[in-house]
């Protein structure tokens, strides 16, 4: 599987191992607590991008946010998230990632 994936409704802290966190690459998916609207990018630090979202250092969303984190994808390198981020924005992508929310949510109630 190229992507491993992570279900919806995750912390932070599950990324959070100073060990491993030179070796993996993440791609997510905010969403706007203002205005509901998703947010898609990658990062090499999960933690810290969601603060910079939140504290408005990220010139795209420093006007949407707070932020809340609905979906992260663990990728093994920079080019693979960089791949999945174009994806995941993509017409096929969002209709994707509505896919996986709304069945983790029909499980999780």
């Amino acid at each position: 599987m190229p992507f491993p994936r992570v279900r919806a409704r995750i912390t932070i802290d599950a990324y959070d191992d100073p060990e491993r966190s030179n070796m993996w690459n993440y791609t997510y998916v905010l969403r706007s607590l203002k205005d509901g609207q998703h947010y898609t990018g990658y990062t090499t630090n999960l933690r810290k991008r969601l603060k910079d979202h939140n504290s408005g250092v990220s010139q795209w969303t420093k006007s949407r946010g707070p932020f809340e984190l609905i979906y992260a994808e663990m990728c093994k390198n920079e080019q693979d998230a960089k791949v999945r981020e174009l994806y995941l924005k993509s017409g096929r992508g969002k209709r994707y990632i509505k896919s996986r929310l709304r069945r983790f949510l029909l499980r999780t109630g």
